[in-house]
């Protein structure tokens, strides 16, 4: 059993950048696979970035380049970077965890949720 609690989201210009934070309960964390993901308004859910057990990642498209996605299994942590943020990048941030190493970025494969933390840019 995990349990996520995302934090840092807020209210951002273009071009800034944001770093959000994902704490996880649980004593194998270090095993799972973490992902982000992100709903915008009106839209699905969508798959951000991916970070393995020994730290392999995976980025959307969209993302690559401006966000990074990193552990911090003894802190029972999970972080995304966002830098350059653009308005598009405006949704509701979710942290999503899976046991092992799933390459699947599809939100049905993911069983473990946060909240969510709202990031907003806009000038």
């Amino acid at each position: 059993q995990l349990q996520l609690v995302e934090s840092g989201g807020g209210l951002v210009q273009p071009g800034a950048s944001l770093r959000l934070s994902c704490a996880a309960s649980g004593r194998t964390f270090s095993t799972y696979s973490l992902v982000w993901f992100r709903q915008a308004p009106g839209k699905e859910r969508e798959f951000v970035a991916r970070i393995w057990s020994g730290g392999s990642t995976y980025y959307a498209d969209s993302v690559k380049g401006r966000f990074t996605i990193s552990r911090d299994d003894a802190a029972n942590m999970v972080f995304l970077q966002m830098r350059s943020l653009k308005p598009e990048d405006t949704a509701v941030y979710y942290c999503a965890a899976k046991y092992g190493n799933v390459r699947s970025t599809n939100t049905m494969t993911y069983n473990y949720w946060g909240q969510g933390t709202q990031v907003t840019v806009s000038s």
